[in-house]
């Protein structure tokens, strides 16, 4: 018994230090402003070849590429936004992350690719500096925002990478280019 209790106390030191551990993100320009998402959520960074497109997507749906043999699905975060979809300049990548495509199902999972301007660098940011989102002022919905991380006195907004993509929405892409690939 008294072997149980040490094990569980360890395991909640353990869990209470990730806690405080500083959590490492990917940062990235898009559209001058600097993003972060939690670098676990990222699979890899691609240079940006040619997209197809893909017939009656919403317009934050730049296409498809193929990696790997997969189709994957590529959002313009800057149309997602609201702003007028990106343009292609040399430093312009695909950062490949994975979200969920279901609230009830932690397997369920969706590897999309994000468009952005430029990848920035990866950072440690303290819990202790992150501020949750605001109630107002950004000019993204907050339910897209995780937290508003403070990196040498400016702010880096932290996307949620869930709610970027709503989850109709990633099931919808999904579908579609499963019956683009099999066309």
């Amino acid at each position: 018994m008294s072997n149980l209790v040490e094990t569980s106390s360890a395991l909640v030191s353990k869990t209470q230090a990730a806690e405080t551990e500083p959590e490492q993100y990917l940062t990235f320009l898009l559209g001058g402003e600097l993003f972060a998402i939690g670098i676990l959520r990222v699979k890899e960074i691609i240079e940006y070849h040619s997209i197809t497109q893909v017939p009656m997507m919403p317009a934050a749906v730049r296409g498809v590429i193929n990696l790997r043999g997969a189709v994957v699905p590529v959002l313009d975060l800057q149309a997602r936004f609201g702003r007028a979809p990106s343009e292609v300049g040399k430093r312009t990548c695909i950062v490949i992350v994975e979200v969920k495509t279901s609230e009830d199902d932690d397997a369920a999972h969706q590897v999309i690719g994000i468009m952005v301007d430029a990848v920035s660098e990866v950072l440690e940011i303290p819990a202790a500096d992150i501020e949750p989102p605001p109630a107002f002022g950004a000019s993204i919905r907050t339910d897209f925002i995780l937290g508003m991380g403070k990196v040498k006195g400016k702010f880096v907004i932290l996307l949620e990478p869930d709610h970027v993509l709503a989850v109709e929405e990633a099931t919808a892409i999904a579908n579609s280019t499963e019956l683009a690939a099999m066309h």
